[in-house]
């Protein structure tokens, strides 16, 4: 994958005219994958982890799951099943606005994997929430089908698939 870095020196014109976004450092870096990128598949949650399950129990070749979770830091989106269940569902990441668990188990994935922070509770499974949606990640916004672009300096959501 080419650096984000080279992506945005490449790409100046995209940056100014919006169409290729650079997220707010803000996320930490789990999984084994520090670099990845793929389609953008969106959720927007809150304390509500159950559209992520059905969501990575799909085969993720070639996407990354983009979740919206409003930025909470009271319960944790992602744990150690899900991580897995990304893993052998080919998800290339994930990137969540809001916290994920069972770190040690998250960092055995062959995945990327993006988030604010760590928090030990599960959220609740209530069934709510919204796929296939515009979703925030912070002032970013994220459609589905965008291009996202994950390595060590930052996170980067593109309206079209980029080379350098």
């Amino acid at each position: 994958m080419t650096p984000t870095t080279d992506i945005c020196d490449a790409h100046e014109d995209k940056i100014a005219a919006g169409t290729l976004r650079v997220v707010e450092p803000m996320f930490q870096s789990w999984g084994m994958k520090a670099q990845f990128m793929g389609q953008a598949h969106t959720l927007k949650v809150f304390e509500d982890n159950s559209l992520v399950r059905s969501a990575l129990e799909k085969d993720g070749q070639g996407k990354v799951l983009v979740v919206d979770g409003g930025g909470s830091m009271r319960c944790a989106l992602v744990g150690g099943n899900l991580g897995m269940l990304a893993q052998n569902n080919n998800w290339a990441g994930i990137v969540v606005y809001g916290c994920v668990r069972d770190t040690l188990e998250l960092d055995e994935c062959d995945v990327g994997i993006r988030a604010l922070g760590t928090h030990p509770m599960k959220s609740q499974k209530r069934g709510t929430g919204h796929e296939n949606v515009d979703v925030a990640l912070s002032v970013t916004t994220v459609r589905p089908g965008n291009w996202i672009y994950v390595d060590e300096d930052g996170v980067l959501v593109s309206d079209e698939p980029l080379s350098v």
